[in-house]
């Protein structure tokens, strides 16, 4: 495992609780939130509502999260000057376009223009997200791995950690949807190939079963620690949309299994999307809260540190302070 630079380590520690667990608040949704917002039309929701609805997210939960995870395009700017985001709460920001371009069999994912890891580096934020469409098997897996090397080496160079999202897909056309077994296997080996690289230092992981097929906890914690066992560095479950009570399930097993904590989003505060402002607003400060607030507690309690087996470099600190 590699060496983490001093700021790397100091910015990983200020987006974790004190105990050195993860619990991000995910609201860098951009094509998803607006089909949320306007299923019928999602392309007539202007920017402006994207960055209300947002500030409006990270203002009621942030407080209960150790880090905020949002996108430079609508979030990042506003909830640092109107104050939405607490000082003391960490910031990731999101480096890639919404989606993909390519065929739905051979995806290939986009970086923002003018936001490389530099210029977020320079807004404040902690860290770098880069979300990838990956199967190790697909045509274009050449291609993300080496987007994941340029992305990692511009993060090395500005000392900004890089949490990396791997998505899954089907790259055969007669079975648009991976099969339960297949899941498995692909998400575990993605986590195995592409934490191996230079420069990430933090995944952020789809959970490695389809429950729906595999209702068996003893079987999710089994496929869990083949995750902790594969990941060269500390993971965190994303929550893919589904509910809160699934979802705290599979945090409760994934932390009890290695993993060191969450990125949440719509599990929290989906439910938001369907409502008006001032009903938005209630139930954010009270439901999306107390959610956020136990899915902390939990991570707190059974999730393992990011820190274990990892070391800083003391060379690089001996550097920095001549």
């Amino acid at each position: 495992m590699t060496l983490l630079s001093v700021g790397k380590t100091r910015r990983l520690q200020h987006c974790a609780t004190p105990r050195g667990t993860f619990s991000i608040l995910a609201i860098d949704h951009r094509n998803n939130l607006r089909r949320a917002l306007n299923p019928q039309n999602p392309n007539s929701v202007p920017g402006e509502i994207l960055t209300d609805f947002k500030q409006a997210v990270v203002a009621a939960l942030a407080p209960a999260a150790s880090s905020v995870l949002i996108d430079p395009q609508y979030g990042a700017g506003p909830v640092i000057t109107s104050g939405a985001l607490p000082g003391m709460t960490g910031l990731i920001v999101a480096r890639e376009r919404t989606g993909y371009t390519g065929d739905p069999t051979s995806r290939v994912s986009e970086l923002l223009p003018d936001w490389d890891a530099r210029r977020i580096e320079r807004i404040g934020a902690d860290g770098v997200k880069l979300l990838v469409y990956y199967h190790p098997q697909a045509p274009t897996a050449s291609q993300i791995e080496a987007l994941v090397q340029q992305v990692a080496a511009s993060c090395q160079e500005t000392d900004t950690p890089l949490f990396l999202e791997p998505l899954s897909y089907s790259p055969d056309p007669d079975q648009p949807q991976l099969s339960p077994t297949e899941r498995h296997r692909v998400v575990v080996e993605t986590a195995r190939k592409l934490t191996s690289i230079s420069g990430v230092d933090v995944l952020k992981a789809e959970f490695p079963l389809d429950i729906a097929a595999v209702p068996d906890e003893a079987q999710w914690r089994a496929a869990c620690l083949e995750m902790t066992e594969a990941s060269c560095v500390p993971w965190v479950l994303l929550s893919a949309g589904v509910d809160y009570e699934t979802y705290l399930r599979q945090v409760a097993v994934a932390a009890q299994a290695g993993a060191s904590g969450v990125a949440v989003g719509r599990a929290v505060w989906k439910e938001a999307t369907d409502l008006p402002s001032e009903e938005r607003n209630s139930f954010l400060a009270t439901t999306a809260r107390e959610r956020m607030s136990r899915i902390t507690a939990l991570c707190q309690a059974l999730a393992r540190p990011w820190m274990d087996g990892r070391s800083s470099s003391q060379p690089d600190a001996e550097r920095e302070l001549k």
